[in-house]
């Protein structure tokens, strides 16, 4: 059986999602298959159900730089000035992790990818949860990334507890992923973000 919601199902999805489940979850860029990112078994799951390799770490979804102080550490002044910039929306900043986040869902790396996505239906489920999302493309590996409900449901129907269907993502493609452990800072994926846009915030040289 599926379970598709909307958007006055919100707090259903956070149940589901702090009850162990995987909810798929609508960004701007393409839909992420969601769990609770400070359960290591919820983790577990979507690797699992995901087919991803454990070696492969995976990003959280949160609500802005504030909660990222909560999971991360040592965060640059650039960090915050792109975060400024740039969140809500399609860039994920590699940043020191704290204690607070698993092992499990950064594949024992001692930094964790953090992401405010420009969706208010899945920053309002971030925000009923309490937690961030560990959040992966909803698709099986290998696979192409989903850019709406119908897509997630080709891969997982059946398979997950419920697909909140926020229609058809704006940007569809992945969000540019920049290191910022290290500088000059490192582009890791180009995605919807343009180095160019980037570079106008930090200046030039601080980009690899």
């Amino acid at each position: 059986m599926r379970t598709v919601v909307t958007k006055k199902d919100r707090a259903l999805a956070a149940r589901f999602i702090l009850g162990g489940g995987l909810c798929a979850v609508p960004t701007e860029t393409v839909y992420g298959l969601a769990a609770n990112g400070l359960s290591e078994d919820a983790v577990m799951k979507l690797y699992e159900v995901k087919g991803r390799p454990e070696t492969k770490p995976i990003s959280l979804l949160i609500t802005g730089i504030k909660q990222a102080e909560s999971f991360c550490g040592n965060i640059p002044e650039d960090a915050y000035a792109l975060a400024d910039a740039f969140w809500p929306g399609p860039l994920t900043m590699v940043l020191e992790k704290s204690g607070a986040v698993p092992d499990i869902v950064t594949a024992g790396l001692g930094t964790v990818g953090v992401r405010c996505p420009r969706h208010d239906d899945t920053l309002g489920i971030i925000e009923l949860c309490g937690v961030p999302l560990a959040a992966p493309s909803a698709n099986v590996s290998d696979m192409k990334s989903p850019v709406c409900a119908k897509d997630v449901l080709g891969y997982f129907d059946g398979k997950i507890e419920c697909v909140f269907d926020g229609g058809p993502c704006s940007v569809g493609v992945e969000s540019t992923i920049v290191d910022m452990t290290e500088r000059p800072y490192r582009i890791l994926r180009q995605g919807g973000l343009e180095r160019e846009t980037i570079l106008a915030v930090l200046g030039e040289g601080s980009l690899k």
